[in-house]
């Protein structure tokens, strides 16, 4: 039997918080207003962080001191320009009526900065009339050129030296240039900040280094939902990207382990970014793990959703309404403790037919696959001879800080709570204690499957880290929606294709899914050129060997999901609900072999 053992205590307990920084950086613009405004007659452009109320205040600031000034995002500047200076979300009818309309990219000047430009210019093809919009390569290392009406527009982009979008001032007086060149921002300070607290702390040897490392950020930004689908423009969700995935690789980097490696265990890092005017705080602290009540009977015995509740559910649940939910599916049931002190639920539902073992939550931020296989396993159980064994939820303590990450940002895709308490991701674990892999590894041994079907999500909106560069480094292919997808991993000599074509055609007998990967895959095309794998019925496949794990077969489902809410979240689970249903029965009629 798998060793369901948590991690042994460590020697001493933690202390109750150390504090590494608790700073305030005052807010940029109201610096630049301050100190330009004691210069009539100065023109003024400056690029910033803030959203337009911010920025229009601003000017209308200065305009009152006798300057003139234009005051532009940083973050996304050629979308700004649309929004802002086009008024592309409240005038469409001059843009529909424009007929084509090009973009020239800023000359690249390093491997794959070209594409990162087409990125940055998403979701525009989405929002302009469908077939409008021309991307070309440019020759202009510092601006976007549009054409529209027959006129040229100039787009400046401000960019530091290591590529990251930046802040910008640009001074003149009668024509003469003052001053022009980079303007340190709140935004970029707040990170660096941070960071250089993280790297100048005297960090042990051994790992785990910490139990929570809280980085709080209370800061202004841009908070702007968008007409398309469930894109958004969220300068602080993108300061909680950068922020995790660089202490991660700090980490990484310190421990020798490449860069992405899964198996480092830090500890739980939690950036918090949250709305607040005026100054930045920021507070970088290490806290015990948190006290986790234990679940009393009476929680035990609360009653679990209908199987028509589960299905209109329009958000995600919380690691205890799933512990609920588990217990009303019965079987031979399993659990093991988490890193924090929580239950990994598991059940054995047993039957004569081959093996399969359904997962959700590895990521806990990818929440559609922990309600579809709930889903699923009340439909299987119906099924005579059904065997097969679910784990709902494999990492509740990434569910937990989801649960708390939501409540001041429940827009935001939460990368923090994509691993678990340790900081790794919980599949690569090889050897023991296991913890919270020891259910998978459980649920394989009861079931002897041959196929583990592994319900996962990823950001429903564009995901960026703009102070390290712009695209996700080895996310590169994952930064904007691409619809549901699937991936097949396989043992050596075996195939799945006619699996996979089988399971694709079901799966596009859903008009409202059909057009939604239409739609992704149509606006993914114009931004990001073609799907670097294959398209079966319209869901992009990857298939492909692999033996991390004991099962011969693994089927890993892909939902845009972290974020979506009420329509977008039913489409989401209920396609994972159909997704495991179809692909159980097609292997149950042997076509995996």
């Amino acid at each position: 039997m798998p060793d369901p053992t948590p991690i042994a205590p460590r020697a001493a307990p933690r202390p109750a918080m150390t504090i590494l920084l608790d700073t305030s950086i005052p807010h940029t613009l109201d610096t630049l207003v301050e100190r330009v405004a004691a210069m009539p007659g100065v023109q003024v452009q400056a690029w910033v962080f803030d959203d337009v109320a911010t920025r229009r205040a601003a000017e209308q600031r200065l305009a009152a001191a006798g300057v003139q000034a234009a005051i532009h995002s940083a973050y996304k500047p050629l979308l700004h320009f649309f929004l802002d200076a086009l008024a592309l979300e409240h005038d469409g009818g001059r843009l529909a009526a424009a007929g084509e309309i090009s973009v020239r990219l800023p000359a690249a000047t390093t491997a794959g900065q070209s594409q990162r430009f087409r990125l940055e210019a998403y979701p525009l093809a989405g929002m302009l009339p469908q077939g409008s919009l021309r991307l070309s390569e440019g020759d202009d290392e510092r601006h976007y050129v549009v054409g529209l009406d027959g006129i040229a527009h100039r787009v400046f982009v401000p960019l530091a030296a290591s590529g990251a979008p930046c802040g910008w001032l640009r001074l003149s007086r009668d024509g003469a240039v003052l001053e022009d060149g980079p303007l340190a921002t709140e935004y970029e300070l707040a990170f660096a900040a941070a960071m250089d607290a993280i790297r100048g702390h005297a960090w042990g040897r051994q790992g785990p280094c910490f139990d929570v490392l809280r980085i709080a950020i209370d800061t202004g930004g841009i908070e702007r939902r968008l007409s398309y689908q469930d894109e958004c423009i969220s300068t602080r969700e993108a300061l909680h990207e950068d922020l995790y995935f660089s202490i991660l690789e700090f980490f990484q980097d310190r421990a020798g382990l490449p860069r992405g490696d899964r198996t480092l265990q830090p500890g739980q890092i939690v950036p918090e970014v949250r709305h607040a005017q005026g100054a930045t705080r920021v507070r970088v602290a290490l806290l015990p793990h948190p006290h986790v009540a234990a679940v009393t009977p009476a929680d035990a015995a609360a009653a679990p959703l209908s199987p028509s509740a589960l299905a209109g559910l329009s958000q995600p649940l919380t690691p205890e309404a799933v512990a609920i939910e588990m217990q009303a599916l019965g079987g031979k049931r399993f659990s093991v403790l988490s890193t924090q002190g929580r239950m990994v639920h598991g059940t054995h539902i047993e039957g004569s037919l081959p093996g399969l073992v359904i997962s959700g939550g590895q990521h806990a931020n990818e929440t559609s696959g922990v309600v579809g296989a709930l889903r699923a396993a009340h439909a299987l159980k119906q099924r005579p001879h059904a065997h097969f064994a679910l784990i709902a939820l494999e990492n509740p303590d990434g569910a937990a800080l989801h649960v708390q990450l939501r409540e001041d940002n429940p827009r935001h895709m939460s990368h923090a709570a994509r691993y678990t308490a340790l900081g790794d991701d919980l599949e690569a674990r090889t050897a023991p204690p296991f913890v919270e892999k020891a259910a998978r590894l459980e649920a394989i041994e009861r079931t002897g499957a041959g196929l583990h079907m592994s319900l996962h999500g990823y950001p429903a909106h564009e995901w960026t880290r703009p102070l390290t560069g712009y695209v996700p480094p080895g996310f590169e292919t994952w930064t904007i929606p691409k619809g549901f997808f699937l991936i097949l991993r396989h043992h050596a000599g075996r195939n799945g294709m006619a699996f996979m074509q089988a399971l694709t055609a079901q799966l596009a007998a859903s008009p409202d899914l059909a057009a939604f990967n239409a739609r992704q895959l149509a606006t993914w095309g114009n931004h990001a050129g073609e799907v670097p794998f294959p398209v079966l019925n319209g869901i992009p496949c990857m298939i492909f060997e692999d033996s991390r794990s004991t099962v011969p077969f693994t089927l890993v489902t892909e939902f845009p999901d972290q974020t979506v809410y009420g329509d977008a979240f039913r489409l989401a689970h209920t396609t994972q609900m159909r997704a495991v249903l179809a692909a159980a029965e097609l292997y149950w009629a042997g076509l995996l072999g």
